[in-house]
């Protein structure tokens, strides 16, 4: 059974860094779409990084770009969002996601979280000032 499970939140200064993990054991899908989101207070869950496993080519929204770096280790089946220059509006809990079956290709956007079938629990990112 696929299952992502996230790890290495935690609480930071503004401008600091952190790294998220997220172990997707049981994932096979070689042309398919992961992904980070995040959901801060009161907001919609949102779309931080996506990555295509067929080319591991990534896409970043804008808020992130150039802050955030998303990559994978294909032998473990794990993948990283390496998080720098974080700020505030960065605190949210942050998911990782796997589609599973993707008909579409390279890049990974746009997309829809209902094409995401598999899900993490989630981790805590929190950004002092």
């Amino acid at each position: 059974q696929v299952q992502p499970v996230e790890s290495g939140g935690g609480s930071v200064q503004a401008g600091g860094s952190l790294r998220l993990s997220c172990v997707v054991s049981g994932y096979t899908y070689s042309h398919s779409c992961v992904g980070w989101f995040r959901q801060a207070p009161g907001m919609e869950r949102e779309g931080v990084a996506t990555l295509y496993t067929g080319d591991g080519r990534t896409f970043y929204a804008d808020s992130v770009k150039g802050r955030f770096t998303f990559s994978r280790d294909n032998g473990k089946n794990i993948l990283y969002i390496q998080m720098n220059s974080l700020k505030p509006e960065d605190t949210a809990v942050y998911y990782c996601a796997a589609s599973g079956s993707y008909v579409g290709s390279s890049p990974c956007w746009p997309i829809s979280q209902k094409d995401f079938a598999y899900w993490g629990q989630g981790t805590q990112v929190t950004v002092s000032s």
